[in-house]
């Protein structure tokens, strides 16, 4: 058997994900790029256009949820940028310590490591504290498995609005197309009329499509990444305490972790 220190705090990190900033950025100064290269690139700022398709697309998203929904969307978005750093193999290797210290010393001593150790992660604080107090592996699952479909559920819904206003943006885009179109047809005897109403016709058109598929769906596709990484910790937290409540060996705990583990996140804690 390897020998272990004595407890060690969960480990958790807050980063920045500089993929996120770094395609925006890249994919924003591409398109930048191209319309500079033209010979008019302020014909791509109409402000007309901009109202239809920004401020329609906010509108309407608020319609189809609440504002509440669409404000938490907003406190969702800062864990594209910044994230917390959790590797599988580290949050594997937690629990094995804590199994390790609770066969050796019991489930009691558990308690005055808590607020020191694992103050930083709620959700297996909250576990441990369960486990601690006696309740049943039974109600322990229970409980967090509802913990962890609520987690999801909070962030899920943030990836719906942002969905919703991909298929809402274009839609804006078409409907001030078909506004400027209308406006040039009114006005087709009177020649300076018709090219602005034209640029609100095509321009709603671009603005909307580069919103949907430059800014709404990333976010939203990086957003369910962040839920899928989480629901692995969460799930190794899981199995852990649950080890710990029925008083595993921990070496079966191990085989539990790898099983759960993706292959190049394999841990070899006993020797």
């Amino acid at each position: 058997m390897t020998e272990h220190a004595e407890l060690k705090a969960a480990p958790r990190r807050v980063l920045f994900d500089g993929a996120t900033v770094f395609g925006f950025l890249a994919a924003v100064a591409l398109v930048t790029a191209a319309i500079l290269l033209g010979d008019t690139p302020s014909a791509f700022i109409n402000l007309p256009s901009l109202l239809i398709v920004v401020g329609g697309t906010f509108a309407i998203t608020a319609t189809c949820f609440n504002l509440t929904d669409v404000g938490r969307t907003f406190a969702v978005l800062g864990s594209t940028v910044f994230y917390r750093v959790r590797d599988p193999a580290q949050a594997a290797t937690t629990m094995l310590d804590v199994a390790e210290f609770c066969r050796r010393k019991g489930v009691l001593p558990l308690q005055g490591e808590l607020v020191d150790r694992f103050s930083r992660e709620p959700f297996l604080h909250k576990a441990l504290t369960m486990v601690i107090d006696g309740m049943t592996e039974q109600d322990v699952s229970g409980i967090l498995a509802q913990d962890r479909a609520a987690t999801a559920a909070r962030a899920q819904r943030a990836v719906s609005v942002l969905r919703r206003a991909a298929d809402i943006s274009p839609a804006m885009g078409l409907i001030g197309t078909l506004v400027g179109l209308v406006q040039m047809l009114t006005n087709l005897d009177n020649p300076s009329v018709i090219g602005p109403a034209m640029a609100v016709a095509l321009l709603t058109t671009f603005y909307g499509v580069v919103l949907a598929h430059m800014v709404f769906n990333p976010l939203a596709s990086k957003i369910e990444r962040n839920i899928v990484d989480d629901q692995l910790i969460y799930h190794i937290y899981t199995v852990g305490v649950l080890s710990i409540a029925r008083k595993d060996n921990p070496r079966r705990l191990e085989m539990l972790l790898n099983s759960a583990l993706p292959p190049e996140s394999k841990v070899r804690y006993f020797a």
